[in-house]
This record gives structure tokens, sequence and C-alpha cells, in this order.
């Protein structure tokens, strides 16, 4: 995947599947520069990420939507109605999926619109991660688009220990549209740009040259590809279905209130995740989540100038970086320093933050596909200090455990 960049060559295109690809360790570049910025009131550093500009959304979103689909609906093929049928086969549990993930999808469209790409690939989160900024481990894809490593070296994306790209929601969404609205035009069928998504360009091209460009029937092309490329398409064109007639199967789609939607705000000094969180107003953890891509737990401008943030958070959190900084806490004593280091451990930043809150103890009640590790991450500790906080030794985590994720009250 890359950002606004000519076609590659016919043999770097191999490299841009983004779930289908032999990966290789991805080069830690400094930055890679994305459109225009959403917002201009603060001032931000040349050569970093700036945040995608996005366009004003309409009211009504689902139509909005199902305006802008480009391929064929529920009835085109019984495998995406069986499909839609299992999303929805518990409608109260499908509504909740859905309103917690409105936030990531409604950014996505936004900029799925921005780039003239097909309205189905909104959804194309749902289908690779259900919007979870998924962390990357190895040789495994990362985010909520399951970029491979080697795409992110293809497109000069940045990922090392401080930092991955491939979570930034902001701009590996821009990418991503950017790569599907190329593929679209090389190969001018939107099937078959899903499918060059999963599989790889190259692959699809290869196809295409070989058995000829598929007919409109039937709905899921025919070509020779793996079943999991075909089943890719399937399920996108199943949850589109859904989108398009909620009634037939017995679902309502949440609205979302305009102080939900995300917005970027750009930001001129490196911070503690905790104490941007302190300024915006909301727990570090959801704030975490947002911006996954600061590893650890360190907002640094020199990798990506902006946060990801609700709209109701937004001015509050540009209004507290106008304020003088108070160096009396030494929280921004030396903002050099807090960026070099290799980790930041919650200790560590309560130190030089209020010593008060070195003495509360958290905890983090374990939920449904969690693991120590990214846990670990979430909260800037080490997984060997969860392991010793919660007795773990190796134990698996189950649902609705509470762990213990700070030192207690008396710890040193």
């Amino acid at each position: 995947m890359k950002t606004h960049l000519r076609p590659l060559p016919l043999a770097m295109s191999i490299l841009l599947a983004a779930c289908a690809s032999n990966p290789t360790q991805s080069p830690q570049t400094p930055a890679i520069q994305a459109p225009q910025p959403v917002v201009a009131d603060i001032a931000h550093n040349v050569g970093t990420i700036n945040s995608p500009a996005v366009p004003k959304p309409q009211a009504d979103v689902w139509e909005q939507l199902r305006g802008s689909f480009a391929m064929n609906d529920c009835d085109a093929d019984p495998a995406i109605m069986d499909w839609a049928h299992r999303y929805t086969a518990q409608p109260q549990r499908f509504e909740a999926q859905v309103r917690e993930i409105m936030p990531h999808l409604v950014y996505v469209q936004q900029i799925a619109a921005k780039h003239g790409v097909a309205g189905e690939f909104a959804l194309l989160p749902w289908v690779e991660s259900h919007y979870r900024s998924i962390p990357g481990s190895k040789n495994n894809p990362a985010g909520m688009w399951q970029i491979m490593p080697v795409t992110a070296n293809a497109m000069g994306m940045r990922v090392d220990k401080r930092y991955d790209g491939r979570l930034d929601v902001p701009a590996a969404t821009d990418a991503v549209m950017a790569l599907l609205r190329r593929y679209q035009d090389d190969l001018q069928d939107w099937r078959l740009t899903d499918y060059a998504y999963n599989a790889g360009e190259f692959g699809i091209r290869k196809m295409v040259d070989q058995h000829g460009m598929p007919a409109s029937e039937p709905a899921i092309p025919r070509l020779p590809v793996k079943r999991i490329t075909k089943e890719h398409l399937i399920k996108l064109l199943a949850m589109a279905c859904v989108v398009r007639q909620p009634e037939r199967f017995h679902v309502s789609l949440p609205s979302l209130p305009s102080d939900q939607r995300l917005v970027s705000v750009d930001v001129n000094r490196t911070m503690p995740i905790a104490q941007a969180a302190d300024h915006a107003g909301m727990p570090v953890d959801q704030l975490k989540n947002l911006n996954a891509a600061f590893r650890n737990g360190v907002v640094d401008p020199q990798a990506a100038s902006y946060l990801l943030l609700p709209n109701s958070q937004a001015e509050k959190f540009r209004l507290a970086l106008l304020q003088p900084i108070d160096k009396s806490d030494g929280a921004q004593e030396d903002t050099a320093l807090i960026s070099s280091a290799p980790m930041v451990d919650q200790s560590t930043t309560a130190a030089t933050t209020k010593p008060t809150r070195k003495a509360k103890k958290q905890t983090h009640t374990v939920k449904s596909g969690e693991t120590l590790w990214n846990i670990a991450r979430t909260y800037s500790v080490d997984v060997k200090q969860l392991e010793h906080w919660n007795n773990l030794h190796g134990q698996k985590l189950k649902l609705g455990q509470v762990l213990q994720v700070s030192e207690s009250s008396g710890s040193s």
C-alpha cells in the first residue's frame, strides 16, 4: 500500500497484497507524507505524517453509504445471503458490534468518498479486523486494515518499536483508499479490486491476462483464486447487503452523534499518552486505542503530528495545548529525553508528572480477543511485570479476569 504514488513497477506490485504476502523486515523510515491536515490550529513539524483531509460528513451516514455502493446486491449470490444471515444471527449482538465500531466506520467512509472508492470498501475493516487496531508481531499483519510488514515497507511506512504506521488510522486509511483507487483504475472492476487487496495485484492481473476480464455475472467472478480470496469478497458484499436492507435481517443500524465523530488534532510537542489523555479529558486506554501507532506510551510528533480524538474531546485538547507548559511537575522538562526513551513504564511516567498518581493501583478486566502482550502495551508495562503482579507464569487469560496493571500502593 502507498499514498499518492505513481503505480509501482510490476515486480513491486507483488508486495502490495494486504493479507497474502511473504513478509520481510520493514525499514525504520522516519515518516511518510500524507495529505494536508484537517486542523491547522496548532503548528506541526515539517517532515512528519500529517492527518489526511476529511470531507464534511452528511447527516445520514447510512444513506450516504448506500448511495456510494457499486457492487452486487443481496440476491446476487446465495453465499452473500448466507454470510449476511451469519452476521445478523444474533440481532442485538450485531447491533452492539456496529454501535461500537461506528466512529471508525464513519471516518473510513469519509476517506473512501474523498478517493472516489466504492462504498462497500468502507466496510472492509469489518472483514479484516472488525475495525480493531490489532498489534502486529514479527512478520504478522497489523492494524484494522491488516497490513503486512512487506506492504508497509513498499509504501515507505515507518514501523519500529516506538511507532507502527499500520496502526495509524488516518494515515493507513488514506493509504489503503489511495491503493484501492489505483487498483480500480488498473483493473476496472471493483470485484477484482477486492481480490487484489486480498491476494495481490500482480497475481490478479496475471489471471485476467490468462482468462480475460470476468463477466458481470455471476456476481462472484469465476477466476481460479484461492477460497479465502473468494470468501473475502463474499463477506464484504454480505456486510453491504445488511446495510442495504437492515429490516430484512431484523436489525436496526445505529446513528452516530456528532460529538462521537472522530477528528484529528495537530500536536506540536512530545508528551506521554497519559498526559495527552488528561488534556483531552478522556480515559487513557480509550486514547491509546484510537492512537495505537504510538507503541511506547509517548506521543511523538516526529512520527505523526496529530492525535485522533472524538469531536467532544478535540476542542478541550486544543485549548490545553495552547496553555503555557507547567514545568513545575517536570512533565515537559525535556521532551527530547522523553521521545528518545526506548520504553516508557507506567511507574516512570507517574514519577515525571504528579507524585500522587504513582500510588494508584490500576486493574483491567480481560475482554474477548485480548492477550497479555496487547494489555501490557495498552498500559505501557512489560509482559513480565504483568505476569509477576498477577502470578500468571504462562497461564492463559480468561474472559472477565481482572488483572493488576500497575504497582500497588506499597510497591516501590
